[in-house]
């Protein structure tokens, strides 16, 4: 007679995940946006920015596409762009994580609940009901 050891997931297990999943994605974010930064340093070397007037509407990488075309021509300032996007985004993996293990636990509530919170922040982030 053969026994099979039935590997569980506890709680523990998932807090570890979930811990080294926020640190790894803010170090990443962090570590991108410092690229970023010395990458825009070096292309615009001596450049003299005036930051007594804000116009956020002159930004070139306002939306997720242009960061990603940003990226693509190496442009300092979307890659700094695309650290912060990666920043918020690490939350949201943990959500989407948090929901994947209440899955597993088989606690159908707080998977519907992770599910609203998802909703809710999706919204939110493609302009809510402000705009």
């Amino acid at each position: 007679m053969s026994t099979e050891k039935k590997q569980n997931i506890n709680d523990k297990d998932i807090q570890v995940v979930l811990g080294t999943l926020l640190r790894a994605g803010v170090i990443i974010s962090m570590s991108i946006v410092l690229i970023g930064g010395v990458v825009f340093l070096i292309h615009n070397n001596g450049v003299i920015t005036d930051y007594k007037v804000f116009k956020p509407e002159l930004s070139k990488f306002s939306s997720i596409a242009a960061i990603f075309k940003g990226l693509s021509t190496f442009h300092g300032d979307a890659i700094v762009q695309f650290g912060i996007l990666m920043l918020i985004f690490t939350p949201i993996a943990r959500i989407i994580f948090a929901i994947f293990s209440f899955f597993l636990e088989r606690d159908y509530l707080y998977v519907l609940i992770g599910f609203i919170i998802l909703a809710i922040i999706t919204i939110s982030l493609n302009g809510g009901l402000a705009h």
